[in-house]
This record gives structure tokens, sequence and C-alpha cells, in this order.
């Protein structure tokens, strides 16, 4: 799972908000997808830019990143890679691009828990909530060592 970082959840709910707003969505379009969108947000690269990346490989976003090399100096691993080193990890986007994290599916109520992964407002909805889980998972790291000093003064 991501490691929670105020800079990963800010990129979740940015990429949220603007694919509220109407931001470009195609799912078959490796710029505008799931992932692509969080992508954008991450790198700052359009979404011509990863689409563009991405097909000088072949495959999807789970393709890419089972994929992937650190080392291959490939733009769409290096694209990989920066998303990576912002907390994420390759399991976070293949859920992401399927919607699938059973984390996250957990905290929505039951008749709300079949998101379908093309489909914009389910993934508004999906990165809303992992940005949420994600940030009472920094919280609770943040308030942990005070309240143990608390108890041992």
């Amino acid at each position: 799972m991501a490691r929670p970082t105020p800079e990963l959840i800010d990129a979740l709910r940015r990429t949220a908000r603007k694919l509220q707003n109407g931001a470009p969505y195609q799912w078959g379009h490796m710029g505008g997808c799931n992932c692509g969108n969080l992508a954008q947000e991450i790198t700052r690269l359009s979404k011509d830019q990863i689409h563009a990346y991405a097909m000088e490989r072949y495959g999807d976003w789970n393709e890419q990143v089972a994929d992937y090399c650190p080392t291959s100096q490939m733009p769409i691993d290096l694209l990989i890679s920066e998303m990576l080193s912002a907390g994420l990890t390759t399991d976070d986007l293949k859920n992401l691009e399927k919607l699938s994290d059973k984390k996250i599916l957990a905290r929505f109520p039951i008749e709300r828990r079949f998101l379908k992964h093309n489909r914009r407002d389910d993934v508004v909805a999906y990165l809303h909530e992992w940005a949420a889980m994600l940030e009472e998972e920094w919280l609770e790291t943040i308030h942990l060592p005070v309240l143990n000093a608390a108890v041992y003064a």
C-alpha cells in the first residue's frame, strides 16, 4: 500500500477534483485513464506525453507496470519511477487502473463497493476514499510519538 505523505494525498485529491470538474477522461487512453490522470498530477506531464511514452512499449497500465524496469531509461519506466518515488507501489497502480484495492473498497458501504473501473464518478469516489484513508494513516503516524511520549512522562 502507498506510503502516506501529504504530497501524495494532495495529488490524489487534485486528480479527483480535476476529474470531477470535467478534465479529459478516457479509460482506454494511457494518459487520460485512471493511472494517467494521477500521473499527470505527480509528474506534471500532459496526457499526450504520458500516452506517447506508454506507446513506446506495448500494453495497458497493468502490463506496463508488470514490465517496469527501474534501470531501463525508457520514458514510461522513468514516469513509473517518479510515481513510485511519490509513495505509490506497483500494486497501487494496478489497483487504481481497475479500482480494485480491497482495503479501499471495504471503506465503502456494501452497496457501493462494486465500482466500474472505466466510470468517471467511480474513479473520483475511489480517489477520494483512498486519499481519506491515507490521510488517516498519516495522521496516526504523526500523532503516535506524541501519544507515546505522554504515556511515558
